[in-house]
C-alpha cells in the first residue's frame, strides 16, 4: 500500500511518517508570526528537512478557533514566495494546507505534492484537481465550521460517515485510492472526548474501509491540556503531543501532523521499533 503524491511515493506501513507544520501566518494558534517572514519561513523548512521531517505541509491561513478568514488572493500572495524559495532546495514533499481550490491548483502547478483539504467539504471539486495535476489529497473532517458537536462513539459515527462520503466523492471525481489520506480532523467538530475517542478507536474507525492512507495531527491541541490541566498552555503541550500520537501511531495512522519535528521523529522511530518487535493489540488495546 502506497501514498503517491506527485512525483513521490511514499510505502505505508514500511515507518510512520512525519509532516512538518510551517505556518506562514501572523494568527496561528501555537506558532503564529514566527515564520510570516519569507526568509523565515525558508529557513524553518529546511531545518524540518535536516531534523527528518518527510513532508512540509505550509499554511498561509490560520484555522484556529476564531480564525479571521483571508481570501484565496490574500493566501496566494503569502504562499508565491515561500514555494517559489523551496522550489529547488528541498526534496520531500511540500503540502498545502488550503480550503481554496484556485490556490491549491497553483500551489501544486509550482511544484507541491499535496493538498492538504481542512475545508471538510466535499463539493469543491479538490479530488479533481488532485486527479487532473496528479497531487496526493487529505480529506479532512472538520465538522463543517462547527465546534464540540462530536462527542464519544458519536464523533466516531460521524467521521466514519464523512470518510464513506469522502471516497465515495473521489472515486466519483477520478481520484485513485493511493492519492487519498483520511485524517479524523482532531480538534475539529468535536469535543475533546470525542478526539480522544477517535485516537483510542482509530483501527475501528477505519476498519473496512478500502485502503488508503491515514493522517491524525493533534499537535499542541486542546485535547492535550483537557487530559491534564485545561489551563495549559500551548508551550507545554509536547510531552502530550508525543504520547497522543504514538497510541495513533500504534493504531494504524501512517502519517503524524507535527510542530515539533526532531522529538516527533524520535518518538516515532521508537514506535516503529516497537511495531517491529511485536507490540499488538493484547497489550495496548
Amino acid at each position: 500500500m502506497v501514498f503517491n503524491c506527485g512525483s513521490h511515493t511514499l510505502k505505508l506501513g514500511a515507518r510512520t511518517y512525519i509532516m512538518g507544520i510551517l505556518n506562514i501566518t501572523p494568527d496561528s494558534f501555537f506558532d503564529g508570526g514566527m515564520y510570516f517572514d519569507v526568509n523565515k519561513a525558508v529557513h524553518r523548512a529546511l531545518e524540518m528537512v535536516s531534523e527528518g521531517a518527510d513532508i512540509i505541509d505550509i499554511g498561509a491561513q490560520s484555522t484556529r478557533p476564531g480564525y479571521t478568514r483571508i481570501s484565496a488572493e490574500q493566501e496566494w500572495e503569502r504562499l508565491y514566495p515561500v514555494l517559489c524559495a523551496l522550489k529547488e532546495k528541498v526534496d520531500v514533499p511540500i503540502s498545502i494546507d488550503t480550503f481554496y481550490p484556485e490556490v491549491a491548483d497553483a500551489a501544486i502547478r509550482l511544484g507541491a505534492s499535496i493538498i492538504n483539504d481542512v475545508s471538510g467539504s466535499l463539493e469543491n471539486e479538490m479530488p479533481a484537481i488532485a486527479a487532473k495535476t496528479g497531487a496526493g489529497l487529505i480529506l479532512m473532517h472538520s465538522g463543517k465550521g462547527s465546534d464540540d458537536t462530536g462527542n464519544g462513539s458519536n464523533a466516531i459515527k460521524m467521521v466514519r460517515a464523512y470518510f464513506e462520503k469522502a471516497l465515495n466523492t473521489a472515486d466519483c471525481q477520478g481520484l485513485e485510492l493511493n492519492r487519498i489520506c483520511l485524517d479524523p480532523g482532531i480538534g475539529f467538530g468535536k469535543d475533546r472526548h470525542g478526539d480522544l475517542m477517535l485516537v483510542a478507536h482509530l483501527r475501528r474507525l477505519i476498519d473496512g474501509l478500502p485502503q488508503t492512507a491515514v493522517m491524525v495531527g493533534a499537535s499542541r491541541k486542546r485535547v492535550i491540556a483537557s487530559c491534564c490541566d485545561s489551563s495549559l498552555n500551548t508551550d507545554d503541550r509536547l510531552a502530550g503531543t508525543l504520547a497522543l500520537h504514538t497510541i495513533a501511531a500504534l493504531n494504524g495512522a501512517h502519517i503524524l501532523r507535527v510542530h515539533d519535528v526532531a522529538a516527533a521523529v524520535q518518538a516515532a522511530r521508537v514506535t516503529d521499533a516497537l511495531k517491529k518487535v511485536g507490540i499488538s493489540e493484547e497489550y495496548y488495546g
